[in-house]
């Protein structure tokens, strides 16, 4: 498991977007390594925020098609995992009116994921860690785009 301060963008994967153009989310390789144990016992896999307001929150990770998107849905990023299909990162609406100037790394601890979850299971949990862009990055973003209602 990756600790707060040896996160860096040396060590943060899954960049969905060209160089130019600042990633909004991130995993850790600690994040990759469950992804990886996750698919093969569920499927393709997808992340949701919808709480939480600060560093340590826990997105919701789903097995693809198990949670329905709408219109108060925003698609972050398409994160490679070295996986045959890319996790979605999602994110409600009105949170992302808190996160939207936040890059967001997803890391692993130790601990009950919540809910449904698909990684409770198994003692860990994804965690939120969290950089505020720089003006330079904010101005550089790319668009988020909504779920289907």
């Amino acid at each position: 498991m990756t600790s707060a301060h040896e996160i860096d963008a040396s060590t943060e994967v899954g960049h969905e977007d060209a160089p130019s153009a600042p990633s909004r989310v991130a995993l850790t390789p600690a994040a990759i390594e469950l992804l990886t144990e996750l698919t093969e016992v569920h499927g393709p896999l997808m992340f949701h925020q919808s709480g939480g307001c600060c560093d340590g929150s826990s997105p919701m990770c789903y097995p693809v098609g198990e949670f329905r998107l709408g219109g108060q849905d925003v698609h972050l990023a398409d994160l490679d995992a070295g996986l045959a299909q890319p996790i979605e990162f999602w994110m409600s609406v009105s949170q992302f009116a808190y996160w939207s100037h936040t890059h967001l790394t997803v890391d692993v601890v130790k601990g009950r994921g919540g809910g449904f979850s698909v990684e409770s299971p198994t003692g860990k949990r994804f965690l939120i860690r969290s950089r505020l862009f720089t003006d330079e990055e904010v101005t550089s973003l790319p668009e988020v785009r909504h779920g289907v209602t």
